[in-house]
């Protein structure tokens, strides 16, 4: 098809693993030919066709070769087999340093990825403007980049990329350096890009961007393309596979059996193995999971849906009218939102010694798009003084995943009119 403009073919990439150094000269040096090595296999297989025009993502555990796919692709590194044809002039921001002298001033950075892109000086002359106003780093533009702030080289990096007038983007997770203001800022030049017809490939851990701004989304797991499609069907097998179930089994099902009251929880979700927890627990939360709007145990909720955040608690003594609570807190510790059975009207019943409840907290996602902390607790009274049975501070991180965010911590989900006089 002629508005194919990235071709993968049966792309493999292969690494030779040696136990010790000293095997590579033997297996070099080998009369029989003996193999001294194993393959590991970054890459397995991988077919794909990038339209022109799309912005497509990439997504997957560590380790699963989105950043090898996309240094094929930017001919940084050869396939090991298969075949990559590019139809347009790439400009990609990979890691960061990528490109650049570490010696040279910024200006002179911008003029060298310039050269290296075939433009003229001339051509980056007049460009060289619209560069540093989008970097806004002031008088570092005339500084070594050694010198630099990991913030300010992304800043410089990304305004370069964007302003040579490519016709393939490539941007593998850079962006996460930036302050939020510049993010805001790239992502608008992202919008503007799609807008004029170019194409994006965008390998991301920021699932509500992936969901805001991708047209298709490729799964990648262990170097082998586990799918394709929507970015919140991808998204919903990549949470999967954060907690180590098989999504390809998954889909088969879609009515995924509800969590098992006799198994653990825990086992099938993400939980902070250095939980703070404190208290003198004649109450205990003894297990908890997070179960997105079709009932499956996951640390990733798309804003706008219902969901359920269930606690279970072992009663050590008799405790009268105990009080079970969560709390979500920002990465930056400010707590955000929460509730608990006493501001709710529940009361708690079966609280005699050796007795369990399970207490399950259903709502709507209305938290902006991000990253959060999920604490638990246990409280009551005893003796008329408040009491702390168990708590589990920052148990487990949720993120929330959202196409829309407005201001502020929370969605007012506002409806909005417009009348013309």
């Amino acid at each position: 098809m002629d508005d194919i403009v990235v071709s993968i073919k049966d792309v493999s990439k292969v690494y030779k693993l040696y136990d010790k150094p000293i095997d590579r000269l033997k297996e070099s040096l080998s009369i029989t030919h003996k193999s001294y090595h194993q393959d590991h296999f970054a890459l397995e297989g991988i077919s794909l066709d990038v339209h022109k025009g799309e912005c497509v993502g990439i997504i997957g555990t560590n380790g699963s070769g989105k950043s090898t796919l996309l240094k094929i692709i930017t001919g940084v590194l050869s396939p090991t087999t298969g075949s990559v044809t590019v139809n347009g002039k790439i400009s990609a921001l990979l890691e960061l340093g990528a490109g650049f002298n570490m010696e040279y001033t910024g200006i002179e950075n911008v003029y060298l990825n310039g050269t290296m892109m075939g433009f003229s000086k001339e051509e980056i002359d007049a460009r060289l403007q619209d560069i540093l106003d989008f970097a806004d780093i002031g008088d570092f533009v005339h500084q070594p980049v050694k010198a630099y702030s990991s913030g300010m080289f992304v800043r410089l990096a990304f305004a370069v990329a964007i302003n040579i007038d490519p016709e393939i983007l490539i941007v593998d997770e850079a962006l996460s350096v930036g302050d939020v203001f510049f993010q805001a800022k790239c992502y608008r030049k992202f919008e503007e890009f799609k807008d004029m017809g170019r194409t994006i490939l965008f390998v991301s851990h920021d699932l509500s961007s992936i969901s805001r701004y991708c047209d298709r989304v490729i799964l990648l797991n262990k170097g082998v393309k586990l799918e394709e499609g929507s970015p919140k069907q991808m998204v919903d097998m990549y949470k999967q596979l954060l907690v180590h179930q098989d999504p390809v089994k998954q889909a088969e099902d879609e009515h995924t059996a509800p969590v098992n009251s006799e198994t653990n929880w825990r086992s099938g979700f993400q939980v902070n193995p250095n939980t703070l927890e404190y208290g003198d627990k004649q109450a205990e939360i003894c297990d908890f999971v997070v179960l997105d709007s079709k009932g499956r145990q996951s640390n990733t909720i798309e804003k706008g849906s219902r969901f359920k955040i269930k606690m279970k608690v072992h009663f050590n003594e008799s405790i009268q009218q105990p009080i079970m609570a969560f709390t979500f807190k920002n990465i930056q510790g400010t707590e955000i939102t929460g509730t608990n059975t006493m501001y709710e009207g529940v009361n708690v019943e079966k609280s005699a010694s050796g007795c369990e409840c399970v207490v399950t907290f259903e709502q709507e996602m209305n938290l902006q798009g991000g990253e959060y902390l999920l604490s638990f607790g246990c409280t009551g009274y005893q003796n008329g003084d408040f009491t702390v049975f168990h708590r589990l501070y920052d148990a487990c991180n949720i993120t929330v995943v959202s196409t829309k965010n407005t201001v502020g911590f929370y969605d007012m989900n506002s409806t909005v009119s417009v009348e013309e006089e």
